[in-house]
């Protein structure tokens, strides 16, 4: 039997797997989050529901009509980030995740950025793979202050990459 996929806009009645999936695949973060950051769930509903809110458009990989993994995508005008981009654990290590990143990466025009756990070595490889690179610590902090609407202890503990277009777009205040 042949496997159909497809990535499409998850729909507002696919909320309780998003968020199904977000928390299933965040428990590979959990020895990457400091002990100070992780919560149980490690995204509740209303934390999804603001991100929905504020403008995190989720995008799905679908199989035979199951949503197997999740990317949230944030057009900011001048920059676009990918937010919360998760596999089921059950469907990981398939390529899934790159196949989400580069759809969006080819109807991307803004330069993308994407901000993670400075701990969570093997997202910051699978970024670099597909041509991201890490920005320098001063900029990680001006950019997540700047984009992002997080605590300041994981403004602390995370790194922020881009793509090309970050680096060579005249927002990049980083030393070339």
């Amino acid at each position: 039997m042949e496997t159909t996929s497809l990535i499409r806009p998850c729909r507002d009645d696919e909320f309780e797997t998003v968020y199904e999936i977000v928390n299933d695949a965040a428990e590979a973060y959990r020895s990457a989050i400091p002990a100070d950051r992780w919560k149980e769930p490690y995204m509740p509903r209303e934390e999804l529901r603001h991100e929905m809110d504020a403008g995190v458009v989720f995008w799905g990989y679908e199989e035979d009509g199951r949503l197997l993994g999740v990317m949230g995508v944030q057009d900011l005008g001048e920059v676009t980030l990918i937010r919360h981009a998760y596999v089921r654990t059950t469907e990981r290590r398939k390529g899934l995740g790159g196949k989400l990143l580069q759809v969006h990466l080819e109807k991307i025009g803004t330069p993308t950025l994407i901000g993670t756990w400075a701990d969570a070595t093997w997202a910051v490889r699978f970024y670099e793979k597909y041509g991201f690179r890490l920005v320098t610590p001063a900029e990680k902090d001006r950019l997540l202050r700047r984009y992002w609407t997080i605590p300041e202890r994981q403004v602390e503990t995370s790194v922020v990459l881009g793509d090309t277009r970050w680096f060579e777009s005249p927002l990049c205040q980083q030393e070339k």
